[in-house]
């Protein structure tokens, strides 16, 4: 994703109007018969045009542009193309909306309860990461509620194709979107399947973060990971010659961030928070057991290896200002503390979204936003799947559900961490998981005990690759 290439699309067009530029265009009238081949039926919507077929064995898949309004409050005032993919199976199987929240991948795969309902699944690229952007950009319109209704739209756009039963889902950010898009819109989905969804509901108050790494793993394995980040630190004068080279060698430059120190900083107090992000403890052994005595080479890769010298350059950061965009006006962001490292040693601290977001865009914080979301979940969450991973730093602070939700659960994947799914909870957690999964997809099993997914494994579809975003940021 940190490689996506950044291309703006000029919009002239209105609502249910299309492109013809590079693309293949949508039929004017309405959803073709159902007897229709599926690509004509999906041409066949208002504002569907195709950019690609790619053939996969037992599936269509297409990446397709959807044109939708910049803001659905005001559809009349400009559009902009959004990309989806449609991994179709066959119209009488129930569908997952899957999002990750960042940019679509436009290489087939399936999500897990896409293999679990042997389903259908539809992705959408979230509004702003490029190339779905208006352009120029209002920034302004870069909220949740307009991404849900983007999400919305779809739904009600493929829903006359897909007639069958709809599950929304996504891990991470991705986790949050699918939340979200329920809470505006909780009568377009059958379920929700949200992995290792963050829930940062009091920006400000970020303790559960700090309690989380003093019990993470095993004390020795926190210790290696402590030691090497105070090194990296104490050494930082000669470190950050080391890191003026990189930069120089491969043209990354520091405006956004403001300076290679910063950048060097916030790479540095990722760290450990990389680690358990996306390392299990089993992985300690890659730790150098004794920073001190370890050369500069062995602490650089070791810290680049974990957060990555490039992700605070220029560079990095740009691919995902819509990301710290919304961290810094809705969703907020996690603040820790780092008691075993002198104040000395800690230029900036932990920095907020707004420094890695460039200047010229405006940015003002919503405390409301995920205060309304985190209240109705509790209060209102009908067949949602929350699920963590006990070593994942952001599970410190998740979602829950309490009285006056329905048939919503919560479970924990032991040992687990950004990457925690069904598959690898207790044997009872899974069992249920996967039996509401099939019975919100309407084709459920006939006992609890013998719920299992209905699509058989394909090592490429399905694969799990950890998505590597941003460290510290879902």
């Amino acid at each position: 994703m940190r490689k996506a290439l950044r291309w703006l699309l000029a919009l002239t067009v209105l609502i249910g109007t299309l492109s013809t530029a590079g693309v293949a265009t949508a039929a004017q009238a309405g959803p073709a018969s159902q007897t229709a081949d599926i690509k004509d039926q999906l041409l066949a919507i208002p504002g569907m045009s195709l950019i690609q077929e790619k053939p996969y064995t037992g599936y269509r898949y297409f990446v397709l542009n959807y044109t939708q309004p910049v803001d659905h409050r005001h559809p009349s005032k400009g559009t902009f193309q959004q990309r989806i993919t449609v991994l179709h199976k066959d119209v009488s199987r129930p569908t997952v909306f899957y999002t990750s929240g960042y940019n679509v991948s436009t290489t087939p795969s399936r999500s897990e309860p896409t293999r679990i309902a042997d389903a259908n699944q539809v992705s959408l690229e979230y509004r702003y990461f490029t190339p779905s952007r208006p352009a120029p950009a209002d920034w302004s319109k870069l909220d949740i509620w307009q991404a849900a209704s983007d999400q919305h739209r779809v739904f009600k756009a493929l829903k006359s194709i897909y007639t069958k039963n709809w599950i929304a889902t996504g891990g991470s950010k991705g986790g949050m979107t699918a939340t979200y898009f329920e809470r505006f819109y909780p009568h377009d989905m059958d379920g929700v399947v949200a992995y290792v969804a963050p829930n940062d509901v009091v920006n400000n108050e970020d303790s559960a973060y700090d309690r989380f790494f003093t019990k993470v793993g095993t004390k020795e394995c926190r210790d290696r990971l402590d030691a090497v980040q105070r090194e990296a630190l104490v050494r930082r004068d000669a470190l950050e010659k080391k890191y003026a080279a990189y930069a120089a060698e491969n043209g990354f430059t520091f405006t956004t961030v403001g300076s290679l120190d910063k950048a060097y900083e916030a790479v540095v107090l990722d760290y450990v928070w990389g680690f358990w992000q996306y390392s299990l403890v089993s992985d300690c052994d890659t730790i150098p057991a004794n920073a001190q005595a370890a050369t500069d080479d062995e602490i650089w890769t070791s810290v680049d290896t974990i957060s990555g010298f490039s992700f605070y350059t220029d560079q990095g950061l740009d691919p995902y200002t819509p990301y710290y965009y919304q961290a810094g006006t809705q969703l907020g962001a996690p603040t820790i503390q780092f008691p075993y490292i002198e104040k000395k040693y800690i230029h900036y601290g932990y920095q907020p979204p707004r420094n890695f977001v460039p200047r010229s865009i405006p940015m003002k914080f919503q405390p409301g936003a995920m205060r309304d979301v985190d209240s109705w979940v509790r209060h209102h969450a009908t067949r949602m799947l929350f699920v963590y991973g006990q070593n994942d730093p952001w599970g410190a602070e998740r979602f829950a559900v309490g009285k006056g939700s329905k048939d919503s659960y919560v479970f924990t994947a032991p040992g687990l961490n950004h990457g925690a799914n069904v598959a690898a909870l207790t044997a009872d957690q899974k069992a249920l998981a996967t039996a509401r999964i099939l019975a919100w997809a309407g084709v459920p099993a006939t006992t609890t005990a013998q719920a299992k997914p209905l699509a058989p494994y394909d090592a490429k579809l399905d694969r799990q690759d950890v998505q590597r975003e941003p460290t510290l940021r879902p």
